[in-house]
């Protein structure tokens, strides 16, 4: 942001308040593009489900960002950020410098299967790892979907954490899309200096990424 204002010669602020503007239209468009990809009385059928982690400033503030996509296309379907309680062994330095931080995930979830109801059939198949709390939240919203789930495997350096090293990974699909998404947000970098301020500005910087990437899929689908 700050290389925009001094490229373009405007105030950093000009930049921030353009930024939230844009990303609030690339919300509308992002539900323009899933409602045109499935019209009323039909819904994705294969989908998969997964967290993404960055943080707030410091590694001892981490966030979670949920991130549901089509299987087979990668069409961002939906996606959050919300805070997190530091693991391993950056918990305890966490809880020392700044107090105990909520676990926020159960309830983003929640609201992430309720936003994507309209759009994902009632008896599709999700695919997700084992992580405990997705149960409770899909079976609320989705009670006759097909569910499976998936141990978590070995990461590959190239896709920064998120592709799978060797075989067959039955999440590509997500794990490419996550992969994507750090490749082309420099705040997801996992070795960077361009961090995460607001957890707000993080949503509004995926928003605007996460339409782009549909636009694009959905014009090769309708080429071929």
């Amino acid at each position: 942001m700050r290389r925009s204002s001094t490229l373009l010669r405007i105030n950093r602020k000009t930049v921030t308040r353009k930024k939230k503007f844009l990303a609030t239209q690339a919300r509308v468009e992002l539900i323009e593009l899933i409602q045109k990809l499935y019209p009323e009385g039909s819904g994705a059928t294969d989908v998969q489900f997964d967290d993404m982690e960055s943080f707030h400033h410091t590694k001892l503030k981490p966030l979670s960002i949920p991130l549901v996509v089509e299987n087979n296309t990668r069409i961002i379907l939906g996606f959050g950020v919300c805070a997190m309680p530091a693991k391993g062994l950056n918990a305890v330095k966490s809880i020392k410098k700044y107090g105990y931080r909520p676990d926020d995930r159960a309830p983003m979830w929640r609201k992430i299967f309720k936003r994507l109801r309209p759009y994902i059939d009632q008896s599709a198949a999700f695919h997700s790892d084992k992580n405990p709390i997705y149960p409770l939240a899909l079976r609320k919203h989705f009670p006759n979907a097909e569910y499976t789930r998936s141990r978590s495997r070995r990461a590959c350096v190239v896709g920064q954490g998120e592709l799978k090293s060797g075989g067959f990974d039955p999440l590509f699909s997500l794990n490419h899309t996550a992969a994507m998404l750090r490749a082309n947000i420099n705040r997801l970098f996992r070795k960077t200096w361009c961090t995460t301020k607001r957890p707000e500005a993080l949503y509004d910087h995926i928003s605007l990424y996460a339409a782009r990437h549909n636009r694009h899929i959905i014009r090769k689908l309708e080429l071929t």
